[in-house]
Formats: structure tokens, sequence, C-alpha cells
């Protein structure tokens, strides 16, 4: 696996989240949406009729949403490229596969990071082993894929992800441990988190500006809001797209070249 092949092609999947997702009315969607029905904005080509105009029109937590590439997975792969409006019996599952390809298409993202880290070489033979055991629960046919034991796989490579942060971080002076902290809100302007635990860590608008990141562990970390205009994240481990969509930052914010920089910074 890649981190280009683990990224999201639309065009190559049915609208899965568009359907298969629950919407509640909030700052982050304008209207409640059950999960299995689709949303008014999904148009007949699976595609997005206000795609370009998300935020403006209430859906920031579609703009913000990643699926890691489970959706064309799910559409081209597990059931071979048959839509759900196609063979309406089979809808049903295939909405409850997304969710469930969609953790074990994260934990591939983490563990392919991981992989390429110098620092971690003496875990390259472990990682590679949870790499193809957890790219053969990709290959599932559908009923497997439902009776997959995500939980027990993630606690299974989150040992390996541990391990992998403790020795990136290890060639930093300093490692604070943020773990699980609440920093809502945080006055972090301008802090050196290098090296630093930030794993599960509620960082939502808190003020990260010019903040240094460089070798902080973030996996699971919540930036929804959150000011990083000028942070630098390179080399800072576990960091999604979808972690970064729901930031706000702008040119002079240093991202992991894996990433993409938001249209809306």
């Amino acid at each position: 696996m890649s981190h280009p092949t683990l990224t999201a092609d639309c065009g190559s999947c049915f609208g899965l989240c568009c359907v298969a997702l629950t919407f509640t009315r909030s700052a982050d969607f304008a209207l409640d949406k059950a999960a299995g029905n689709p949303c008014p904005n999904l148009r007949p080509d699976f595609g997005c009729g206000i795609h370009d105009r998300l935020r403006d029109k209430g859906f920031p937590g579609c703009a913000v949403y990643d699926c890691f590439g489970a959706g064309q997975q799910v559409s081209q792969v597990t059931f071979g490229g048959h839509d759900w409006r196609a063979e309406p019996a089979r809808a049903k599952q295939m909405f409850a596969a997304l969710p469930v390809m969609r953790q074990v298409h994260e934990l591939l993202w983490y563990l392919t990071e991981a992989r390429s880290l110098e620092a971690a070489r003496e875990l390259h033979a472990d990682l590679d082993a949870a790499l193809a055991e957890t790219e053969l629960l990709t290959q599932a046919d559908p009923d497997a894929l439902l009776t997959t034991d995500v939980a027990g796989q993630r606690a299974r490579v989150d040992v390996l992800l541990q391990r992998t942060s403790e020795l990136v971080r290890g060639t930093t002076t300093k490692k604070k441990n943020r773990r699980g902290a609440d920093l809502i809100g945080a006055k972090l302007a301008g802090a050196d988190l290098r090296g630093a635990t930030l794993r599960g860590a509620y960082l939502i608008a808190a003020d990260l500006r010019r903040a240094d990141l460089r070798q902080a562990d973030l996996i699971g970390a919540d930036l929804r809001d959150a000011d990083v205009r000028g942070a630098d994240f390179t080399g800072c481990l576990f960091l999604t797209q979808s972690q970064v969509n729901a930031a706000r930052g702008d040119a002079k914010t240093r991202l992991p070249k894996r990433l993409t920089r938001p249209a809306h910074w």
C-alpha cells in the first residue's frame, strides 16, 4: 500500500459517504439525515451538487471527512463495481461495509507511514507483517468484512505504532506527554511541542499559530477549528488529511508531503 492508494477517489466511489453515514444538524451539517438515506445534495451520477460550496452551504463536516480510500475499495473491489442503486438488495450491506473498511484503511495509513520511517527500522519486519495482515482484510468478501474484528486488529497495530512513536520521538530532547489532554481553546501560539505526545488530545479551537510540532505524535488529536497558521507539522507523526481539513491554516503552515493543503486555507 502507499499513501496515494489510501486517498479518497470520489470518482471511483458510488457516493457511499453521502448515504451510509448519519448527519446530525449542527455546525458540521445543515440537516439531519439517517444512515442509509441519500443526502439531498447527491446527484444521480454519485457526485455532490454543492461540492465546491460545502462550507458556504453549512456542510463543513463533509469537507473535513476523509475515507482513506475506503469508498472506492468497497465500491470497486468488495462489491465488484456494482452500485447500490442498480442493486438495491445489496445496498444495506454495502453501506455497512463502508465504516468497517474505513477503519481498516486508516490502520493501513498509519502502518504505511510507520514503515517509511528510518528511525523505526528495527520494527520494519513487524510492520511489514502487520501491513500484509491488515491489507488482507481489505480483500475479504462482504460477509467476511462485516465480521472483521477491527478492534482487535487496531489493538495489535497500536502496539507497533506506539513503539514507532517512541523510537522517532526519542531523537528529540523535549517529549512532553499531553496524551488525551484537554487543550480546548489553549493558548499555545509559538509553543515548542517538538516530540510531544498529543495522542487523542482535545485541541479544538486551540491557538497553535507558529507552534513547532515537528516529531509530535498527533494520532487521534482533535484539531477542529484549531488555528494552525504558521505552524510547523513537518516530520510529525500520524497526522491525517481529515485532521488538517478540520483546522484553520494558511500559506505559511508547513505540512508533511503526504498531505494536501486544504482549499479553505
